[in-house]
């Protein structure tokens, strides 16, 4: 369990982080959703001990984060946004170098294991330059796995990655979860947040503004949209409650209409007035 209380980061004239407050549960992905700048990834330093708070705690497994950083070390892996993979070297030689650096235990077979479930067994001996960005991706997700972390935290996994890469990381992130193991991620991208999370905390300037199931948020603001074009060429969205609702407030329109199931973006435009970009 993440437990975290009043968090705040501050840097020069902008605060980062506002007084965060929320619980992760053991064993759940949990998604941290905003558009750049909301706070996803200092708040992901902030657990994974790269940055200190100005005031509030984080404990991780009963553990604070600020006092016991080594102990909490132990308990995470992380996958970074920038991609720090030693590209001359293979994905293999990768794994090992930094095994070893982790003193993690019976090295030869957790890389194996770990390459196999990324899907990267048959490019192991291969060098890490000649790989995709999605391929890169997916070895920074099993580099962070070797020392069998109880967290795993993924900052905006898979930024840059074209849609059809883009699930094919989700399939791999949704393999991360074995052994009850809880995964925290960052993303802008709504249907990721959707796809994967079991709760997403929306962020907007360093406050948290909602907390809840994707399929609970969505529902507390409509379930369906009506979008048309008004008379001085605006978009117009109009929320409704039921499919019914939605189509008696489309008869009343005289542009064309379109009626969508609502997103988490929606959540967010309620909550703010901005878009997640």
């Amino acid at each position: 369990m993440i437990e975290i209380s009043g968090l705040t980061k501050t840097y020069g004239n902008i605060r980062a982080v506002d007084n965060l407050s929320l619980t992760i549960k053991s064993g759940e992905v949990f998604g941290l959703l905003g558009p750049n700048g909301a706070g996803k990834t200092t708040t992901i330093k902030l657990l994974t001990t790269l940055s200190r708070p100005d005031s509030g705690s984080c404990r991780i497994d009963a553990v604070d984060v600020g006092k016991n950083s080594f102990e909490i070390k132990k308990k995470i892996g992380v996958v970074p946004q920038e991609n720090n993979l030693d590209r001359d070297i293979t994905a293999q030689e990768n794994l090992q170098i930094y095994g070893m650096l982790h003193r993690v235990s019976d090295r030869e077979r957790k890389i194996s294991e770990a390459l196999k479930m990324v899907g990267l067994w048959d490019r192991k001996d291969s060098v890490v330059s000649g790989f995709s960005g999605g391929m890169q991706r997916r070895l920074l997700i099993a580099r962070a796995l070797l020392p069998e972390p109880s967290v795993l935290f993924l900052d905006e996994p898979s930024i840059g990655l074209d849609p059809q890469i883009r699930r094919q990381m989700w399939d791999v992130i949704r393999k991360t979860r074995i052994d009850g193991r809880t995964v925290v991620i960052t993303t802008h991208y709504i249907e990721e947040a959707e796809a994967l999370c079991d709760r997403v905390c929306i962020l907007s300037k360093g406050r948290l503004i909602a907390l809840d199931s994707p399929s609970n948020l969505k529902s507390s603001v409509g379930e369906y949209i009506v979008e048309f074009i008004d008379a001085e060429g605006r978009l117009v969205q109009d929320i409704c409650k039921s499919r019914e609702e939605a189509h008696e407030m489309a008869k009343q329109k005289k542009s064309s209409v379109t009626i969508r199931k609502s997103n988490l973006e929606d959540v967010f435009i309620k909550l703010t007035g901005g878009r997640i970009e």
